[in-house]
């Protein structure tokens, strides 16, 4: 009975040892996988609910980077900006920024100048840079491409500039003939001959306000909201007719491919040459006859005397409709490569001297390519110096444009040149003195 009971209480102590064991066991269990691991210490932490959703939609380029300086979170935008490259912020005063953020708690903001990525020419990127904490482990930089608008900036610094001093030369003119006037009171001669000149120096002022009047109208209104369909011969007619008596002063023959009203060949109105189908386009009748009105003065001024500027018009196949195309060339003095990628600035002249003898702001260009451009269009140049320039429009035709949506481009401040390329029309013949 002694051994029976000695073996009883020896299983019964193994028991109770083996329960303990297996709670100790089974507490161990739960401690340790509570314990950070050291993988666990190494995962990107958590943002804050609701942050993922708010990086998302917002216009600047994002980047969250915790107590490491690893990145935990960043947009497509910061990508594209280079930002972020191989895990980390690339930038190095921006990830100064957010260490001095992580130690202080302080937000803290700048403006810096970035290489433009995959650009060979040099071109820097307007960043501003703003940094503060996210929670007590991570911190938040917010970067905004100020690029555009400091280029924006530049065009309307350099646009009141140019304004003003436009102005200032056919006013500071006036003012002194004048004096000249008053001076000259007795001399009948001389205040007839100063008057004339007030006179031209008074239609010069009246043109710039005019057609400063005329590029802000373009600018800020949609020509598709009077839109009619416009027939191209019209708008060559009144084209040939603005110009008539500069071209008949200097000889000069207008030739269209476009039927004109009768009676415009006489004293360099112009001649048929040949037909086309009746065209039209869709749009705003009167900007779109001053813009081709404004490729034909351009062209009368700048051409020699008893020379020869062609009108042809023809219709075009494009993926989202017929075109008509618009082509005015001259045999004028041309225009170099250098100039061609500046002409359709605002007061940008290829000759200075020269327009200031024909009268010209600088502005007619500028005007065509806000004309053309809100009218979901585009306009090209080809020239040669000696032989002369191609001026082509390119609208939509009234079918085709009536039957699809215009994503026309704003134009806004961009004054940039127009896209140049190879003339589709036969140059006219080089300039020579016509019979």
């Amino acid at each position: 009975m002694d051994v029976n009971a000695a073996v009883a209480a020896a299983a019964a102590i193994a028991g109770v040892l083996t329960g303990v064991i297996a709670m100790l066991a089974f507490r161990w269990s739960e401690r340790d996988q509570k314990r950070p691991t050291r993988t666990s210490l190494h995962t990107d932490p958590v943002l804050p609910p609701g942050v993922d959703t708010v990086l998302s939609v917002l216009r600047s380029s994002a980047v969250v980077l915790d107590e490491a300086d690893a990145v935990v979170k960043a947009s497509s935008a910061a990508y594209a900006l280079g930002l972020v490259r191989g895990g980390k912020l690339s930038i190095e005063p921006m990830l100064q920024m957010a260490r001095d953020t992580r130690r202080d708690g302080e937000i803290r903001q700048v403006e810096l100048d970035l290489p433009r990525r995959g650009s060979g020419r040099g071109e820097a990127l307007a960043v501003s840079a703003r940094v503060a904490p996210l929670g007590s482990r991570l911190v938040l930089l917010l970067v905004e491409d100020l690029t555009e608008a400091r280029r924006i900036e530049a065009v309307r610094r350099d646009f009141v500039a140019n304004v003003s001093h436009e102005l200032k030369t056919p006013v500071g003119a006036l003012s002194l003939l004048s004096e000249a006037v008053m001076d000259a009171s007795d001399d009948p001669e001389a205040v007839e001959r100063f008057a004339g000149r007030m006179q031209i120096e008074a239609t010069r002022l009246t043109n710039l306000v005019q057609e400063l009047i005329d590029l802000s109208r373009v600018q800020n209104d949609d020509p598709l909201e009077d839109a009619e369909s416009v027939q191209v011969d019209e708008l060559v007619a009144e084209a040939m007719d603005r110009c008539r008596h500069q071209a008949g002063t200097k000889q000069i023959t207008m030739a269209t491919n476009v039927g004109v009203p009768e009676g415009l060949d006489q004293g360099g109105g112009g001649r048929r040459a040949g037909g086309t189908a009746d065209l039209h386009v869709w749009g705003n009748r009167g900007q779109l006859a001053a813009a081709l009105g404004n490729l034909v003065e351009n062209a009368v001024n700048y051409s020699p005397a008893r020379t020869r500027v062609g009108i042809a018009a023809r219709r075009v196949s494009a993926p989202g409709g017929d075109m008509i195309e618009l082509a005015v060339t001259d045999q004028g003095i041309g225009i170099s490569d250098k100039d061609k990628e500046r002409i359709f600035e605002r007061f940008y002249r290829v000759d200075p001297a020269r327009s200031r003898a024909t009268g010209g702001t600088g502005l007619g260009l500028a005007i065509v390519k806000h004309v053309v451009a809100s009218h979901g269009g585009e306009v090209t140049v080809w020239s040669a110096e000696g032989q002369g320039s191609t001026f082509t429009l390119r609208l939509p035709e009234a079918a085709a444009a009536r039957d699809r949506a215009f994503q026309h481009p704003d134009p806004g401040l961009d004054d940039e040149a127009g896209p140049t390329e190879p003339s589709p029309y036969e140059p006219l013949p080089s300039p020579e003195v016509l019979p």
